[in-house]
């Protein structure tokens, strides 16, 4: 059920509209223009869709993803995917988009270790904090990189991913109904807004 393109995507409805930064580079047909694409920041709380908005930037074509979370991740790692990058960049003229999940968890050491691989752009990077950037990251880093705030999702927009995966083929396909007060409580639940009774 993960969104395939920007729209599909439920919420951040403020960071998706026609000529947005972040459309800009998960549309972008050449990556290999003199600017390239820039690299991403996604602060926001968690369950606001910063893995989805990862995947559907990698979806562009001549594009690879791969993703690396800071809790497992070291440098040694972080070198590894930028030697790749940089070889399927000079060689098969793909772009990797590099996921990199709780970058607050990476010291600085950890964090510079990304930079020449930013800066020279042979990776898009797209990172992904539930902490402060201003706080958490490094600034070399920072001011490389375009900081887009995610909120929460709305009680409408939960329900209308219950809708989706109910209806569409990839989901249930109508399969299952869902009455309106089912509806209700899933979306009170998934909005952690139940009592507790």
């Amino acid at each position: 059920m993960r969104p395939r393109t920007l729209d599909e995507v439920v919420g951040q409805q403020h960071l998706l509209g026609p000529g947005s930064p972040l459309r800009t580079l998960a549309e972008s047909a050449d990556d290999r223009g003199p600017a390239g694409p820039s690299s991403v920041m996604l602060w926001g709380p968690p369950g606001t869709g910063k893995t989805t908005l990862a995947h559907v930037v990698a979806r562009g074509s001549g594009r690879k993803f791969v993703e690396l979370s800071a809790i497992t991740a070291g440098v040694k790692d972080v070198r590894r995917v930028m030697e790749e990058a940089l070889t399927n960049r000079d060689l098969h003229r793909i772009t990797t988009v590099l996921f990199l999940d709780e970058i607050h968890r990476f010291n600085k050491a950890q964090q510079d270790a990304l930079l020449p691989g930013v800066e020279n752009r042979w990776v898009v990077l797209v990172a992904a904090t539930t902490e402060n950037p201003s706080f958490s990251v490094v600034s070399p880093l920072l001011s490389r990189s375009l900081l887009l705030t995610l909120k929460p999702l709305t009680e409408e927009d939960i329900a209308s991913l219950l809708q989706r995966a109910v209806e569409d083929e990839r989901g249930l396909a109508g399969r299952v109904t869902l009455t309106v007060e089912a509806l209700e409580h899933l979306v009170r639940l998934a909005a952690g807004t139940h009592g507790a009774g």
